[in-house]
């Protein structure tokens, strides 16, 4: 499984959107354990762009702290699972907790 979280300093951004990069956590869904992270500059922003672009980065799955309805609803059309509300933290926690399942949520922090 292929985790696309949006990073500002090493962290979780709080708005998807505006993130400088994207971190990518490779977790095997058996052992429950990290195999690859790799980071990659995030393109310049632009409506509808970063669905598309992170599907075909591979993307399975998106851990955000706040995400519009629209980013949403592309990624439903595009097959990529959406996690929404997540707290700042390194993506490697984010994706640990995840797999055993202990990510805590809070509101989605996007308004748009």
């Amino acid at each position: 499984m292929r985790i696309a979280i949006p990073t500002t300093n090493g962290q979780l951004c709080a708005h998807f959107g505006h993130c400088e990069e994207f971190t990518f956590v490779e977790l095997d869904r058996e052992t429950k354990r990290i195999t690859r992270t790799e980071r990659v500059a995030a393109p310049a922003h632009e409506p509808g762009l970063l669905p598309r672009w992170l599907r075909g980065q591979g993307a399975d799955l998106v851990i955000a702290g706040g995400m519009g309805a629209r980013a949403r609803m592309i990624f439903a059309e595009n097959g990529v699972e959406v996690i929404a509300g997540a707290a700042e933290a390194q993506p490697e926690e984010l994706a640990t907790s995840y797999a055993n399942g202990t990510l805590e949520l809070g509101e989605n922090v996007c308004d748009h």
